[in-house]
């Protein structure tokens, strides 16, 4: 029996939410589980996905110490059934350590369900200390931020460049202010499956406006036809009356573009 239509958008969603959330064990004589441990705030989701799933699955609480917390108390949803977790293993959810090698599936899928999956696992939604609103996701893998990041800057018209960290080799994508709040209306749309305070949050963040008289800044990333223009033009000055850019901003590229030397170029 199979059971994931990733073109139902509760299905994508769901699958998403194990892939980054979800733990497959396997064990001799094709025994083995699939658990899902979360904090008792969001025991609603995990309940959803058990009246989802055709196969038998307990939902069970504990409460035990963590590193954060003397007392952490949590609710885990298990599924045992060996045709359940044989699938999940097709669609790519592989057993054991996944963080970094985990990829959309390649069929068609819901795509903004699956990302608000993700984004519920894996992500964040709200405001800034700013009071600015923003949606992010933090992933290991490189096929999950090249969809993610394909997918929002076709939505949003943007074109972002992400690395990753320096410190713990994550990508950290983020996006805030009007892109977020067109993320977050698109992905939390009404009557969507998803974590209740996340889409709360979501909710309350896409009806940030930006502030009258603020000026908005849009950052114009140097294309190969602009630096070849760039490198050839006499001066500054003359570079960037031509390119439609601040002195400054040639200033920079063009130092950048000579291997990072300590000298200005003269305008």
């Amino acid at each position: 029996m199979t059971f994931f239509d990733l073109e139902r958008p509760e299905h994508a969603y769901m699958f998403a939410f194990l892939q980054a959330n979800g733990h497959l064990t396997e064990q001799s004589r094709n025994r083995g589980r699939l658990s899902v441990e979360l904090a008792t705030r969001d025991a609603p989701i995990l309940e959803e996905f058990q009246r989802l799933c055709p196969y038998n699955s307990t939902i069970s609480y504990r409460t035990r110490a963590t590193n954060f917390k003397a007392e952490h108390a949590s609710v885990m949803w298990t599924v045992y059934a060996r045709e359940f977790r044989e699938e999940l293993q097709a669609l790519g959810l592989p057993a054991g350590r996944k963080s970094d090698i985990i990829a959309p599936p390649h069929m068609p899928l819901s795509e903004r369900d699956y990302l608000r999956g993700l984004i519920d696992a894996d992500g964040s939604t709200g405001r800034t200390s700013q009071n600015l609103p923003f949606v992010s996701l933090t992933t290991q893998s490189d096929a999950i931020a090249t969809f993610v990041h394909g997918y929002l800057d076709g939505l949003t018209g943007t074109r972002r460049t992400f690395r990753r960290n320096k410190r713990d080799g994550i990508f950290n994508l983020f996006y805030s202010r009007e892109e977020a709040v067109a993320i977050l209306s698109h992905i939390y749309y009404p009557d969507c499956m998803a974590l209740h305070r996340k889409k709360a949050a979501a909710a309350e963040a896409a009806m940030w406006v930006r502030p009258s008289g603020v000026r908005r800044m849009i950052k114009r990333s140097w294309t190969k036809a602009e630096d070849d223009v760039l490198m050839a033009a006499p001066s500054i000055k003359a570079a960037a009356e031509q390119l439609g850019r601040t002195e400054k901003s040639c200033n920079i590229r063009r130092w950048r573009l000579n291997g990072c030397q300590s000298r200005r170029i003269a305008s």
